[in-house]
């Protein structure tokens, strides 16, 4: 994929090594995150969804729920942060979260991943934009660990929504639930994790989630 540098190709002559052709280049690859389909389906239950369509949810969740974010958040870092931390599964791929093979793997792939598709940027813009993807990674600022929670609330609500779409095929229960998505909701919005838990009590009950087990 690039920005043609024939004009009949349909796109203006950029020449190669320009900043606007770097900037471009990035652009177009980031379409490809749209092909990128996830576990979760759509609330209609009509097909998965994408990760750019779950990456804009997460930033309009960011903008509605600021206000279970933690003291002084920056809002505006959190959601750049979510509209890019997907980007690397353009190559790494999603990545179940109960499945545990997948995982072992994970960060090796998505380092890789983020070293080339960042690097098409000019590279002031390549590092910050890594940055944002690292620190998003590491959950250790309170502007990544609200972004962290409400990418941890939304595959939830989704299940909720579908009747355990994903859950139940996969045979996902109560335990695993909690250990994978408590400790990041309940640090980065502890008020959504409240409510969390009691969505996930709820799914139980009505069978979209399996109950208790050993590893709870």
């Amino acid at each position: 994929m690039g920005v043609s540098s024939d004009p009949g190709a349909g796109a203006p002559s950029l020449a190669a090594g320009s900043r606007l052709r770097a900037q471009l280049e990035f652009v177009l690859e980031a379409d490809r995150l749209k092909h990128v389909l996830r576990q979760s389906l759509l609330t209609n239950g009509s097909r998965h969804e994408n990760d750019a369509e779950h990456s804009w949810h997460l930033a309009l969740m960011a903008v509605v729920l600021a206000e279970y974010g933690p003291p002084g958040l920056d809002l505006g870092r959190a959601m750049q942060m979510l509209i890019v931390h997907d980007l690397v599964e353009i190559d790494a791929g999603d990545s179940f979260i109960y499945d545990e093979a997948a995982l072992a793997t994970k960060a090796e792939r998505e380092q890789a991943a983020a070293r080339r598709i960042f690097g098409l940027l000019p590279p002031d813009q390549g590092q910050r934009v890594a940055a944002l993807w690292e620190e998003f990674e590491a959950r250790e600022s309170p502007d990544a660990r609200f972004a962290a929670a409400m990418d941890r609330l939304e595959p939830l609500l989704l299940n909720f929504q579908t009747g355990g779409a994903t859950w139940r095929p996969n045979g996902i229960r109560r335990g695993q639930v909690v250990a994978r998505n408590g400790p990041s909701l309940a640090e980065g919005a502890p008020d959504l994790w409240a409510f969390a838990e009691r969505m996930i009590d709820e799914a139980v009950a009505r069978g979209y989630l399996g109950g208790a087990d050993t590893a709870e």
